[in-house]
């Protein structure tokens, strides 16, 4: 299995009575995950301050994650600009330790006043996508029109969209702009969640595995903190939506994320 989107060097893996600086909580969490057989995991960059831990995590287990550089929408503010050009900087410099752009896009469910800058900040990164032919991350909440429209200009883009949980019109409504992936993650385990009656709308082609961890974690861990160990219960939950095998799910899926990232 692939987890295609996980924040596994975030403070939250850290032990208990952790030493200032080591990773021994966060390489155990990728430790787990390859227990449950979760091959590789992609971890996209959030802002200037998590870029360390991520390289950092990186570097320990190098041969089961992978990294994405880019500016998170909820971290554009007033200081975006000199933000996003100090992430592109980084990026530049080694541009082949990176796998995507991302994550990217627009967030508008906590904050619409950043809204203007939001889609500037995408739509730069979005053409650093175009530039190096690396895929775009995009992380959309409460903004598909706005999202829609800058990557209109950038058709070019290869992209998935990331925690996905929209419907069959969503659906329709991406796929006259580009034919992108889709990120279905711990969404789908959901009681509430509709996710699984557009999955056969979407297509296992277009499917891609996540966690989004430490969020989102999948029934029946719903309300802990989410780990990329978890991502066996959301490729059943998907396995059944699908009526395929789990075995299925996984190499597809897996062919999938490779094709996309260059894994």
């Amino acid at each position: 299995m692939v987890d295609t989107h996980t924040h596994l060097y975030m403070p939250d893996y850290a032990f208990d009575g952790q030493t200032e600086g080591s990773y021994d909580g966060q390489c155990a969490a990728v430790d787990r995950a390859i227990e449950a057989g979760v091959a590789m995991m992609l971890m996209p960059n959030v802002d200037r301050d998590s870029i360390e831990p991520l390289q950092t995590l990186h570097k320990l287990r190098p041969d089961a994650t992978a990294m994405a550089m880019g500016l998170h929408p909820t971290e554009v503010n007033d200081n975006w600009r000199t933000e996003l050009e100090y992430i592109l900087s980084v990026l530049r410099q080694t541009p082949t330790d990176y796998k995507a752009i991302g994550e990217a896009g627009i967030d508008l469910y906590w904050d619409k006043s950043f809204e203007r800058e939001q889609m500037e900040a995408f739509d730069i990164q979005a053409a650093e996508a175009s530039r190096t032919g690396l895929p775009l991350i995009i992380h959309c909440r409460e903004g598909l029109p706005q999202t829609l429209e800058v990557l209109q200009g950038h058709r070019d883009v290869k992209a998935v969209f990331h925690s996905f949980g929209g419907t069959d019109a969503d659906v329709d409504a991406i796929r006259k702009v580009g034919d992108y992936y889709f990120g279905i993650n711990g969404i789908v385990t959901f009681k509430n969640s509709k996710l699984r009656q557009t999955l056969p709308h979407i297509g296992i082609e277009r499917i891609i595995t996540e966690t989004d961890s430490p969020f989102l974690a999948p029934v029946p861990h719903r309300g802990s903190r989410n780990e990329s160990a978890m991502m066996t219960h959301i490729a059943v939950t998907i396995a059944d939506a699908l009526g395929l095998s789990a075995e299925e799910v996984d190499a597809t899926t897996t062919y999938n994320a490779n094709s996309l990232f260059q894994l």
